[in-house]
């Protein structure tokens, strides 16, 4: 069985996932991209948050504040990487 903050914590990062997907838009593969990168980004913070401390909003053993700020870190990193430039390169 599942803990609670394993579910709360799943269902938070998949809503930033999704959420950044809704913003920023794109095809099936970049959602399925920025969901995992979401639960990646939100594990990360929650064991920064344990680690360090970071006790700012703590929903039982879940650090929201630092999950959900890794998961925004790795979501945006994650677009920056994959995005398309748009410039075009001067021919030499």
């Amino acid at each position: 069985m599942f803990s609670p903050a394993l579910i709360l914590g799943f269902i938070i990062a998949t809503l930033w996932g999704t959420t950044f997907h809704l913003v920023i838009g794109g095809n099936i593969r970049r959602l399925a991209l920025f969901l995992l990168v979401g639960w990646i980004g939100f594990a990360l913070g929650q064991i920064i948050g344990a680690i360090f401390e970071i006790n700012l909003f703590n929903v039982g053993a879940l650090h929201i504040v630092s999950s959900s700020f890794g998961a925004l870190i790795a979501l945006v990193l994650a677009y920056l990487l994959t995005r398309r430039s748009n410039r075009k390169r001067p021919h030499a």
